[in-house]
């Protein structure tokens, strides 16, 4: 296929500072692709673009979450999803006698801070809140949050730069999966997958499609067609290889555990449909939603959805149990959001609005999902009670 070249934007309306900022990641960027023959795999480009140190979209210091950001996630949106949250972490200590919760990517703190705040009403804390962040911005961000919000609860938490061991409690991640580098193929015209490599062009980069070279993308794009997928010449898509082996080190982690993944995503038939036929990958900037991620480098989101099909199978390989899978707006209500909406003492009102963006088909309630995982744990767990959508992975 020939290179596909998004158009030159050297300075993208951006003011001085911003611009310098973007330049200098792009240039770290550019530097790693000329050395790299051929070009960077996709996931490579995409991890430098979000994670570079210093200079990756969540290794900087701009405002990314909140209305204020790039994105609003769920515990923006209303308090209620951390206080349904909160409810299965009581439900999972209290069967397991006590324990720890860990966050894994806490955003803006928002969460965890009300997360704490519910559970201290319900007289059910945990031990520890261990928080995953490798954002040192991020880190800050959450600190400052918590201590204006839970000041108290404080010595109850802590920031980690590597997965604990033997952790026996909770594990929460929210909004963690769709920022995992990703792979992109392409599907030829005689049915064989290709691989996107980019490289710089320009003032910007440029996709090519060539002969897979990662370990591993022609194997995993073979054997979605060999279920009937991504088989259209001119097909495109995302592939998450860095998933199976995340699954591995965070089972290797628990003793004792729930794992809550929440997410936008599909189940893989879905994700893959002949529908969806240019794949998924989306980028975030001011409340807009884009689909060019070689724009505003180190300014703008990048994310892809989830494959919750490959979730549950890396899950399986790691040791881990499948506890449940069901939509958010189910997860929530099975949760008692309408018990903890009545409790509430905000005004009903804006209590209402926001739980109408929590769980309305048309805005987060179906588009986000939730899968419990457990090891060495079983329970009946009220988020999957209402309705459990294992059958559609």
């Amino acid at each position: 296929m020939p290179p596909k070249t998004p158009p030159d934007r050297p300075s993208d309306g951006l003011d001085q500072t911003a611009l310098a900022h973007s330049e200098a990641l792009a240039a770290r960027i550019r530097a790693e692709a000329l050395d790299a023959e051929g070009g960077l795999p996709f996931d490579r480009f995409m991890e430098l673009a979000l994670y570079a140190p210093g200079l990756g979209y969540y290794m900087a210091g701009t405002a990314k979450l909140g209305s204020g950001g790039d994105f609003v996630t769920a515990p923006e949106l209303s308090p209620l999803f951390a206080r349904c949250l909160a409810r299965q972490c009581r439900e999972a200590l209290t069967a397991m006698g006590g324990g720890d919760i860990l966050e894994l990517g806490a955003g803006s703190g928002a969460l965890a801070a009300e997360l704490l705040a519910q559970l201290e009403r319900d007289d059910a804390l945990p031990g520890r809140y261990l928080i995953l962040e490798l954002s040192p911005d991020l880190q800050r961000r959450q600190a400052e949050r918590l201590a204006a919000q839970v000041p108290h609860l404080l010595t109850r938490v802590a920031w980690l730069a590597t997965l604990p061991s033997a952790l026996q409690g909770v594990v929460l991640a929210n909004e963690v999966l769709d920022a995992m580098p990703v792979h992109r193929f392409a599907i030829g015209a005689d049915g064989a997958p290709g691989e996107v490599l980019v490289r710089p062009q320009g003032a910007s980069f440029e996709e090519s499609v060539e002969v897979p070279r990662s370990p591993g993308l022609a194997a995993a794009v073979r054997a979605l067609q060999a279920e009937g997928l991504a088989c259209a010449p001119g097909y495109r898509g995302e592939i998450n290889l860095r998933l199976g082996p995340w699954l591995a080190a965070l089972a290797a982690a628990l003793e004792r555990a729930l794992v809550l993944l929440i997410d936008y995503g599909y189940p893989r038939r879905e994700l893959y449909s002949a529908e969806r036929t240019m794949g998924t990958l989306l980028c975030h900037y001011r409340q807009a939603v884009e689909a060019d991620p070689y724009r505003r480098l180190g300014l703008q989101d990048i994310t892809a959805h989830v494959d919750f099909t490959a979730v549950a199978e890396g899950a399986a390989a790691a040791g881990l149990a499948l506890a449940g899978y069901a939509t958010q707006a189910h997860f929530l209500i099975g949760c008692g959001l309408d018990r903890l909406m009545a409790e509430a003492a905000e005004d009903p009102l804006d209590l209402a609005a926001g739980a109408k963006q929590l769980v309305l088909p048309t805005a987060m309630g179906e588009r986000f999902q939730v899968m419990g995982l457990t090891k060495d744990f079983a329970g009946d767990w009220s988020g999957f009670a209402l309705r459990d959508l294992r059958g559609r992975l």
